[in-house]
This record gives structure tokens, sequence and C-alpha cells, in this order.
């Protein structure tokens, strides 16, 4: 396979994500300069084979394609305001978390100085960084991913969502949202069992598999929600699990679990029965999440 053309990047920010995205451009051979506001943070890329930038107007002036890896928001702008002038006709690739709409925002600002500007959402952790296991998610410029595309590969699977900035950062947020909602029912599930005498270590495996299987849930409820059909061969009905949903709550207050991470649910399926809808599939859920639903057919 044809290697991919070397070019010379700036990664700003060097926590553990900002040092693996900059250790994966060193090992893919690009020419990387790095800065950081704590400067001894360089020293082992330096070691590495990078270039340690003086000051950040250096650090822009370096590199024909700025990741920026920071907290924030606010940081990206704390950082760069100042310096706007070496950002013109650089490709600025933001990676550091943000909104949908501070995406957009950057996106706008950017332009107005005269980068290209693409938005990544990670989804991987600092060791998978570089790894097959990693995928990054872009969206914005064209021009930017097609500018930056040989050194985003040294982080992880390129995943191009579209010419809208903000769609990096909705999908990120929704796949975090989706983990966090998973790891609260391991938490909540690894307490139950403990109060059994059950270690966590002996109910991991078992835990896995289940949540394995019940994972390929999404392609079905994807189907109902996008389709508006959450009454059509119902195999739970909603009723049947508000009603059976108490008794989660019940037994873990008994064994002197706090059910927080659970109730929410319970109560959107209680709320959701009493509505007239307990005829209907546990997708019926998202019509009272969200003010407005949105369908495929409505964007097409």
């Amino acid at each position: 396979m044809e290697r991919p053309p070397l070019i010379s990047v700036t990664v700003l920010g060097l926590g553990a994500m900002g040092a693996a995205l900059a250790t994966a451009l060193i090992d893919a051979g690009h020419s990387v300069t790095v800065w950081n506001r704590t400067p001894a943070k360089t020293a082992p890329l330096v070691a590495r084979g990078a270039a340690r930038a003086g000051d950040i107007d250096e650090a822009l002036r370096a590199g024909q394609v700025i990741v920026t890896c920071l907290l924030d928001h606010a940081a990206v702008h704390d950082v760069l305001d100042d310096h706007v002038g070496a950002l013109a006709g650089r490709t600025l690739v933001n990676v550091t978390n943000t909104t949908p709409e501070g995406s957009a925002e950057l996106a706008s600002w950017a332009a107005c100085h005269g980068a290209e500007f693409l938005d990544g959402g990670i989804m991987a952790v600092p060791p998978q960084i570089g790894t097959p296991s990693a995928f990054v998610l872009y969206s914005g410029s064209e021009q930017a991913l097609a500018t930056a595309r040989p050194a985003l590969e040294a982080f992880g699977d390129v995943r191009y969502l579209g010419s809208d900035p903000s769609l990096a950062a909705l999908q990120d947020l929704a796949l975090l949202s989706g983990m966090y909602g998973m790891f609260g029912g391991i938490l909540h599930a690894f307490a139950l069992v403990r109060t059994g005498g059950i270690t966590a270590r002996e109910f991991a495996p078992v835990l896995r598999e289940w949540l394995t299987g019940m994972a390929a849930w999404a392609d079905s409820a994807a189907g109902r929600i996008d389709d508006g059909d959450h009454a059509g061969d119902v195999v739970s009905p909603l009723a049947m699990q508000a009603a059976a949903y108490d008794a989660f709550l019940t037994v873990a207050r008994d064994r002197g679990v706090n059910p927080l991470l659970l109730e929410p649910l319970g109560q959107l399926l209680r709320r959701r029965t009493d509505d007239g809808h307990g005829h209907e599939d546990i997708t019926g859920v998202i019509d009272d999440l969200t003010t407005k639903t949105t369908t495929t057919g409505d964007n097409a």
C-alpha cells in the first residue's frame, strides 16, 4: 500500500491525548512541532524527534496543519486569538472537546482568519491512538480534510461525516452518552451482585457476554425510531417493562444499593405507560426525551 505523503504538523496541547497524537505523528514520519503551556511536557516528544516551538506564533507558522487538543472551547480561543495572523492559509483541526455550537463557531471564526477548519471527535483513549481500535469523527471543510488526511490517518480510522462542522461534536457526544449510560448500568450491576458476595471479577465475564448480545438492539431500535413505529410486533410491551422495573429499584434499596443510576428510566417508563403508550415498545420513550422528533424521512 502506498504510504501517505508526509506533511508538517503542529500540535497545540500536550495532555495525555495531545501527547499521544503527537507521538503517532512522529512515528508516522511527519514533521512535528509541539507547544504546551508547560514547556517541560514537550521534552519527551522532542527526544523522539519533534521540534519545540518557543511561542504560539512560531508553532503556528511551523505547521501546514494545526491540531488543537486543549482543555475546552474557551482554551482554543485563549491560545489562538492573539495569533490569528499566523492562521491564514493553514488547516486548523480541532480535536478539543466542544459542543456542536462551539464547533460551528470555531469554523466561522477560522474562516474569517483565512484558515480551513475541521472539527474532530476522538473515539479512543490515549493508548489506543495509532492502533486499529481507534477512530476519529471529522466534519467541516472538505479541503481541510484533503490537506490533513495524511496526518489524520496516523491517529486512527478517518470517518468524515460531512461539511457541517457541528456533526462530529454531535455524534461524539451522542456516542459518549451511550457509553456513560452503559457505565452506569455496569456499576449498578456490580454494586448489586456485591451484596451477594460475588466479586466484580467473577461477574464481569457473564455481564460482558450479556451486554454484547444486547448491543445488537441498537439496530432494531434505530429502525423503529426512524420509522416512527413503536407499536408494531412488540415483544415486550412498555407496560410490562414498567411494572417489572420497580423490582430493580426495590431489590437495590432492600440490599442497601442506591438506585439513583436506574431511577430516571423507570420514571420515564411509568410516565409513558400512564400516557396510554403501554402497548408500545420501549423505543417510544424517545418521544418523551425530545421536544421535537426528527426522522430520516424529514431530512430527505
